[in-house]
């Protein structure tokens, strides 16, 4: 069975099993939300104020969510002990990780789906203007978060305090991207839209990097 089949298998597998529950992207989506909806009464920014500060609290909520979203991601496999089916189905390691990968993906993608249109309604920011470069920040950003979420949640399976050493794992690595995708994002909120070729190219090289590093250590990642 090649990669892509068995990761196709892999993500629509992970579909179902959410789609059985929801419980996991419904919990990502009203966290996110609830990220936005405080802050917003906390503070009450003006429109430019709204500009300045918006895009660190976008990309603030989404690693958070992440964070709460991506723990399980094998750790359900471990207590239920499916993780041996896994390795024992005819189906590369790279297979499974990235069928993880992109299920992970695709509800983080959701979450931001429903996140952004509240966004600019509570803080009165118009992101239809930018909305292509902006998905496409986003898809970069979360596409980092979720490579990197995705290895170490496989890392930190077999931890006690795998849920404590998730976030301590993922934080420090992210910074680059993290940085790079809230200045991108900023210079799409700015009065005069721009994108920074410089922030993409980091993001980009960050992508490219940790995902052939997750293809080159799948096989170490889910061993026992």
């Amino acid at each position: 069975m090649n990669a892509a089949r068995a990761a196709s298998i892999v993500l629509g597998r992970e579909i179902r099993a959410e789609m059985r529950t929801r419980e996991l992207l419904q919990t990502t989506i009203v966290f996110a939300v609830i990220v936005v909806v405080l802050f917003n009464f906390a503070f009450e920014p003006s429109v430019g104020e709204a500009r300045r500060f918006g895009p660190g609290l976008i990309w603030i909520a989404l690693l958070f969510s992440a964070s709460l979203m991506l723990n399980p991601s094998f750790a359900r496999e471990q207590s239920n002990d499916t993780i041996y089916a896994l390795r024992m189905a005819p189906a590369s390691s790279f297979a499974i990780l990235l069928g993880k990968t992109l299920a992970n993906l695709l509800f983080l993608c959701i979450t931001e789906v429903i996140l952004l249109p509240v966004f600019s309604v509570l803080y009165n920011v118009p992101l239809l203007p930018v909305i292509g470069r902006l998905a496409l920040v986003l898809f970069l950003g979360t596409f980092g978060i979720v490579v990197v979420g995705t290895v170490f949640s496989a890392l930190a399976t077999q931890a006690r305090l795998r849920e404590l050493l998730l976030p301590l794992l993922l934080l420090p690595v992210l910074i680059p991207l993290l940085f790079a995708s809230v200045e991108a994002t900023a210079g799409l909120l700015e009065d005069a839209p721009a994108l920074d070729r410089t922030w993409m190219a980091v993001l980009i090289a960050f992508d490219v990097v940790f995902f052939t590093a997750s293809w080159l250590l799948c096989d170490y990642l889910l061993e026992e």
